[in-house]
Order: C-alpha cells, then sequence, then structure tokens
C-alpha cells in the first residue's frame, strides 16, 4: 500500500515542506529510508520502528520503503519523525487516507511513544500555510508557537496515541486557542536613560542614531558609561509592529531561542556578544547553516563592547552585513541569506588602559596607541554614522537628572512616523537605507548647502561613501525638527558627531 503525508525541515532561515512517501509490498522483510538523509534523519527509522512498537503497532513481514521528496535536497534534523509514522501508520491500514491527506506533522520521537518539540514549528506553519496547508500536527512543547496564527486548525499532541485517537475521530479535540499577535504597545523600559548623569552629547548622539537607525560608535575612558548608555537603547527605540514582531519570533523560533511561557519577541533584542566570538558565530554559517549574532539582533542592537579586543576576521565579516542589510553565506552544496537589519552600536577604550589622550593617566607608548587604533580598519570605520567621544562625568551618587527613556521615545517615535510616510512607496524604512537616487528624491537642499557639502567633501577628505552617510545623519536631524529640506545646521551638527574620529584616526 502507498501513502503520502507532508512533513517539513528549516534550512538556514527557510523552511521546506517535505513529501514523505512509504510503500510496503511483498517482499523479503526490510525497512529502507531514501532521499538524501543526514544521519539525524537516518537515524529516524530506529526511533520510529521502536516508537511504533511501544504503542502496539506491529511491523508487517513486508518490504517497506520511506522517500522523502524532493530527492535532491538534503534533509536535516529530527522534525521528520512523527511525519514518517504517520505515513507508516496510513500504509499499515491503521488510519484512513482521507485522515492524512492535507496535514502536515512536525515533531520528533522518543523510544516510548512521546512526541518531542523541535526548532522551527512557526516557519514550518508559516510555510505550509503558504503552501495551502490548514492542518497540523505539532508537539505539545510547541503549542505557544501554533496560537500565534489564527484560522488554522493546529492540535497539540504529546504521543503518537493521540495522534491515533485523534485521526481516528475515537477523540474530539479542539484546536490549539489562538492566541493573535496583540496590538502595537510601548515595550517596557527596564533601564532609564534618566539613571545617566550628564552626558548629553553622547544622549543626542544615541537619539539621532536610534532616529534613523544609524551606526554608533562610542569612544572614551574605562567607566565613562559608554556600556550603560548602550543598554538603554533598546527602550527608546519604536516599539515593532505584528510584522516585525512576526519576523523576529520566527528567526528565534528556528534558533531554538523562544520561552515556552513567552513565545512572542515583543521586546527589541539586544545582542552583545564577547570578544572572543568568531566570524562565523558573528555572521552566521557553519556545517548547518545557522543564523549569527548579527541576525539574531534583527530589528534591534547589536552591541560590541571593547571593539579593538575583537578578532580581524571578526570585524571584517561585518563590512558588508552592515552595508547591504543581509549576509549571504555560501557553502558547497548551499547558501543561505540571512537578514541584518539591526542598528549596530560598539564602543572603545581610545588605547590599551584607556586614558588617552590624557597624558598624565596614560601609561601608553605612541607606538602602542597606533597599534591598538590600527585594529579598527578606515573601511570599518567608514560605516560608522556617528562617532563620539565619552568623558568622566561629574560626581552625582544617586542622582537623577535629564529626560526618561520615554520622554526620548516620543521624539524617536515622531521622526519614526515622517520616514514611514516618506517611505511608503519606497522598500526602505528608514533614512540610514536611503541609496544614491533616493537621496536626489528624499534629501533636498538649497545651493548654500551644497556648497558646504562640497567644501566639506574637499577640505575633509572624505570618501563618497563618507558624504552620503553624512547625508543621511543630515535627513534624520531634520527629520527630527520635522523639517522638510536640508539645512546648513544639521549638516554641520552631523559633521560635528563624526569628526571626533579625526582626533584619533587623523593625519
Amino acid at each position: 500500500m502507498f501513502c503520502k503525508v507532508y512533513g517539513a525541515d528549516v534550512f538556514g532561515l527557510e523552511s521546506r515542506i517535505i513529501q514523505i512517501e512509504a510503500d510496503v509490498n511483498d517482499g523479503l522483510p526490510v525497512f529502507d529510508m531514501v532521499g538524501f538523509l543526514a544521519s539525524a534523519v537516518k537515524e529516524a527509522r530506529e526511533r520510529v520502528r521502536i516508537a511504533l512498537r511501544n504503542v502496539g503497532v506491529r511491523f508487517p513481514a513486508k518490504r517497506i520503503t520511506v522517500n522523502l521528496s524532493p530527492a535532491g535536497l538534503r534533509k536535516e534534523g529530527t522534525s521528520f519523525d512523527l511525519s514518517i509514522a504517520a505515513a507508516l501508520l496510513t500504509a499499515f491500514g491503521q488510519l484512513p487516507e482521507e485522515a492524512v491527506r492535507d496535514v502536515l506533522f512536525v515533531g520528533e520521537l522518543g523510544l516510548d511513544g512521546s512526541v518531542r518539540g523541535v526548532r522551527g514549528v512557526l516557519a514550518m506553519i508559516l510555510e505550509g500555510q503558504r503552501a495551502g496547508i490548514r492542518k497540523f500536527i505539532i508537539p505539545s512543547d510547541n503549542a505557544s508557537e501554533g496560537g500565534l496564527l489564527p484560522g488554522l486548525q493546529v492540535y497539540g499532541v504529546n504521543n503518537l496515541r493521540e495522534v491515533l485517537m485523534l485521526l481516528r475521530g475515537e477523540e474530539r479535540r479542539t484546536p490549539i486557542a489562538p492566541c493573535p499577535l496583540p496590538d502595537e504597545a510601548d515595550p517596557p523600559i527596564q533601564e532609564d536613560f534618566q539613571e545617566i548623569t550628564g552626558q548629553d552629547h553622547v544622549k543626542r548622539a544615541a537619539e539621532i542614531a536610534v532616529s534613523g537607525r544609524h551606526n554608533l560608535l562610542m569612544i572614551g575612558p574605562p567607566g565613562s558609561g559608554k556600556t550603560m548608555l548602550a543598554r538603554r537603547i533598546p527602550g527608546i527605540m519604536p516599539p515593532m509592529d505584528r510584522k516585525e514582531r512576526l519576523e523576529l519570533t520566527r528567526i528565534y523560533s528556528i534558533c531554538g531561542l523562544l520561552q515556552p511561557e513567552n513565545p512572542l519577541m515583543a521586546v527589541r533584542p539586544f545582542r552583545s556578544p564577547h570578544h572572543t566570538i568568531t566570524a562565523t558565530a558573528l555572521t552566521g554559517g557553519g556545517r548547518i547553516p545557522t543564523p549569527g549574532e548579527i541576525t539574531l539582533a534583527s530589528k534591534g542592537v547589536l552591541f560590541l563592547d571593547e571593539l579593538p579586543e575583537f578578532s580581524r576576521s571578526a570585524l571584517e565579516a561585518l563590512r558588508q552585513p552592515l552595508e547591504e542589510g543581509k549576509v549571504t553565506v555560501a557553502r558547497v552544496g548551499y547558501s543561505c541569506e540571512y537578514p541584518t537589519d539591526c542598528m549596530f552600536v560598539a564602543a572603545m577604550n581610545p588605547c590599551r588602559c584607556g586614558y588617552y589622550p590624557d597624558r598624565d593617566r596614560c601609561r601608553c607608548t605612541v607606538g602602542d596607541i597606533r597599534r591598538y587604533l590600527a585594529k579598527i580598519s578606515e573601511p570599518l570605520l567608514d560605516r560608522m554614522d556617528l562617532c563620539v567621544e565619552t568623558g568622566i562625568p561629574d560626581f552625582g551618587l544617586y542622582e537623577r537628572a535629564g529626560e526618561s527613556s520615554r520622554q526620548i521615545r516620543e521624539r524617536v517615535q515622531r521622526a519614526a512616523r515622517i520616514q514611514a510616510e516618506r517611505y511608503r512607496q519606497e522598500e526602505i524604512s528608514w533614512n540610514s537605507e536611503l541609496t544614491g537616487q533616493l537621496m536626489e528624491k528624499y534629501c533636498p537642499m538649497g545651493a548654500g548647502e551644497r556648497r558646504y557639502l562640497e567644501q566639506i567633501y574637499r577640505d575633509k577628505g572624505c570618501s563618497m561613501r563618507q558624504l552620503m552617510r553624512l547625508i543621511r545623519v543630515s535627513r534624520t536631524i531634520a527629520d527630527m525638527e520635522a523639517c522638510q529640506q536640508i539645512q546648513e545646521r544639521h549638516i554641520t551638527e552631523a559633521v560635528c558627531f563624526r569628526s571626533i574620529s579625526r582626533k584619533y584616526w587623523g593625519e
């Protein structure tokens, strides 16, 4: 007897619908599985055999063949266990064919017949929905993910017995109650900008960076509040809309980072990897393609503290993703594309001891300082839209001064709404994504401002990349003031927030 059901797996950040075909015919008793299978999928043969036996299903003394189609795609992971078992149960006559038609099965099997959770269930359901499937059987461990998409019949099961009873109609079971994504709401603020004493110019730079999704570099002595400020940046970012939350949740589901009690990613991520991280862990890849830290920071902040301490290969691997908003991992036999839609924030000391240019405290030689700063290449420095110097604040123990994160976020949201309205017909959302063609359309300026930019280009020796980033930041500052046209004061402020790098890396 022949039977076909649907299963799914994830590869990179994409899910694939796989047809599981089972055939039972006369011949020597054998159980074969084919279809370009990885080791974890090949081992499903023994898991399925013992799990079926332990729930009272005996294998007939026939030739049994299971094919995972299309055969040209390599199958990875343990998500096919339940779909293989369902195909065999139907081929053995234990289940009616109508019961498994247009049903997607996902789950790993234990030897006792239990159904265990797997990664990427949300991505699989989304892909099944696009393929026209409306009924899904998933592990109860992943039931919270299944409830995020209303309009589908999603059933959570704990073991194979429940699958048999459900599909035979012996038990009336209601689908997982839909838990639609809530409306956009302000996320709670855990760490407040009001806790930072002084550093008004640094707060201003952070506000500009968040308002246009620009990259930010902070340089200053230890204890000047660089890390403290960076950790408060997510609190002033606009709340995510429904599409962003679902996309971020899908990424974290594939990576197995979702919490069962809180399956929806409602707060923008803040990723701060240690400086020993490798280039592959930062950008993604590996034998089995896995997203890196820059992808896990999508819709949020990627923060690299002590920037020069990271390996040269890891830092240089960031250059193209920061420019293009995506990273393509190409290996022999596969190619994956990961989004890098995040705000990049970095912090560093000006020298190894941290106190340059204060020569009264700095213990480094001129050569030491040059070698330390040389760890940050000019091309990577070019990709930092704002560079700001932090100083040791005045004494103010337990003093709360300045604006709160909520007040700053209200201004950021106003600038974000201006950009959303301006770019509603384009494929971008933020000023940092402006291309050369779009700049001509959306960055109007007078003849005086053009002459000012030309003077900066000639006198400062800027590259075209630096000049374009300068215009983008100027556009953001103008949006923060609700100005349609870029004024000279906007360009001047953008230059001030970028020129500090010449103090350290200048001629």
